[in-house]
């Protein structure tokens, strides 16, 4: 796409152009990006796509046919049309670094910034963190339930359009995904892409042996044969057997592998591993593939498959079973003429909808080297934290915990000042392994699959009476 910058809501532009007519243009605003359940029931989510959001706020601008396309729509004033020409974003932005995890109800992004720039950042932020933080989680619940088993990304066939497979692929990657079939991702962003070949290459040779020794005699460096094309136990294993045999030794070469794509998983794997045990490749590595998701390689494990790596494709790539992330981006506070911020909450019959007011800063709280909880609180608050800390259950207001021995870290980091990037985003294999690491620091109870433990995001009390207060004024 060769300019991003209507890739937004046409409401978008139609509040901009009335703020633009009110004189409200200028007024500085902030927007909180958060999202209000984790998918799959989970515990938590990962945090992805901040890189994009980066490059487009870099890259935001109007260009004449822009403008022109606009000023065909008969709705827009002349003056709006003009100040779309000589757009330049001045705002600042804080976000929490990507693979973070994250809760529901916390800010992952701040924006202050004018009201218009701010209001036409929503779309573009949204669908990017939306997108890649639902690939992101899904592809650690299956790295999590591969138990240390590589996990490859296989899904660019399924993925919901061309740029969703290559930032799902980057995504899934971030998650903890060991690779990728998507080449472009690889070339793009350094996720390696790994592949070895279709049924349909099979098929094209006289017989089955013909076409794995073929193959391995061009890649023999550490091939990888399809072995389920006629019949996995009667022909794929003993010819795949027989072309590593042949093919390998001669070129001082061991390593190898089969993959199966169809089937009983667990039948078939073991009965794999039994004749390529008793044939002496017991180093030969047994892949699997075929619509897979957390629960059902979970399944596979319990039940003793005998495999070395899974192949997640479809259910990975488009998040199928929980297909959308539900980030929100709402208005939390903004500034009057001598720069005071004035919040502002939104209320609704729906609970879970009623936004939590003002500028905000949000901390992680550790007890014993291990993440207890989330901390919301007023941008200016001077926090105590030597002193005793008491939170409230997320799900139970009146149950209370007291922490006295504790660090706190602040999540949020500055990316953008008065327009300019000041953050430099990490390399892909930075930010996963920063994933991994930030994993570490949770309990087992909150990366349950099923009832994790409910981890606790809490107001400080100052921001708890404020939201309070003003839930009340708007009753009475």
């Amino acid at each position: 796409m060769k300019n991003k910058s209507l890739l937004c809501d046409f409401y978008e532009l139609t509040m901009a152009n009335g703020y633009f007519r009110a004189g409200m243009g200028e007024q500085i605003s902030y927007f909180d990006v958060f999202f209000r359940k984790v998918p799959d029931g989970g515990g938590f989510a990962i945090a992805a796509g901040l890189e994009q959001i980066i490059n487009f706020i870099n890259d935001l601008s109007f260009t004449d046919e822009d403008i022109e396309f606009l000023r065909g729509k008969n709705i827009f004033d002349r003056g709006f049309l003009e100040y779309l020409r000589n757009f330049k974003f001045t705002g600042d932005v804080w976000a929490v670094p990507e693979g973070t995890p994250i809760f529901p109800g916390e800010p992952a992004f701040i924006v202050r910034a004018p009201t218009i720039q701010a209001q036409l950042l929503e779309t573009y932020m949204l669908l990017s963190f939306n997108h890649q933080s639902l690939i992101a989680t899904k592809s650690n619940r299956i790295v999590r339930a591969a138990e240390g088993r590589p996990v490859l990304e296989f899904g660019a066939r399924r993925a919901h359009g061309a740029e969703a497979s290559v930032m799902g692929a980057r995504a899934a990657y971030i998650g903890g995904c060991a690779g990728t079939s998507c080449v472009l991702a690889d070339r793009d962003f350094g996720v390696p892409a790994t592949g070895t070949m279709a049924h349909s290459w099979v098929q094209m040779f006289p017989d089955e042996y013909t076409a794995f020794e073929t193959y391995c005699k061009m890649y023999p460096d550490n091939p990888s044969l399809l072995v389920d094309t006629y019949n996995v136990l009667k022909s794929g294993i003993p010819n795949a057997m027989k072309a590593f045999a042949n093919c390998l030794p001669p070129k001082g070469q061991r390593n190898c592998s089969i993959r199966l794509d169809s089937g009983d998983i667990t039948y078939l794997t073991k009965k794999a591993r039994a004749m390529l045990d008793k044939n002496g490749f017991d180093d030969c590595r047994i892949v699997v593939s075929n619509s897979l998701d957390e629960n059902i390689i979970r399944d596979l494990i319990l039940q003793g498959a005998c495999v070395d790596s899974f192949g997640v494709g479809e259910r990975l790539i488009t998040g199928k079973s929980e297909p959308v992330f539900g980030g929100v981006y709402k208005l939390a506070a903004v500034e009057d003429e001598k720069g005071n911020i004035i919040p502002k909450i939104k209320i609704s019959e729906n609970a879970a909808k009623i936004t939590t007011p003002h500028f905000k800063k949000v901390y992680r709280i550790f007890v014993e080297g291990k993440a207890m909880a989330d901390l919301i609180c007023l941008y200016d608050e001077e926090m105590d934290f030597t002193k005793p800390l008491e939170l409230f259950d997320p799900d139970y207001t009146w149950k209370r915990r007291t922490v006295t021995e504790y660090e706190a870290r602040e999540l949020l980091v500055p990316v953008f000042r008065g327009g300019k990037q000041v953050y430099t985003c990490p390399d892909i294999h930075t930010v996963q392994k920063y994933c991994a690491d930030q994993l570490d620091l949770f309990w087992d109870e909150v990366k349950r699959f099923e009832n994790p433990h409910n981890y606790y995001v809490d107001l400080s009390r100052k921001l708890w009476q404020l939201k309070s207060d003003m839930l009340g004024g708007v009753r009475k």
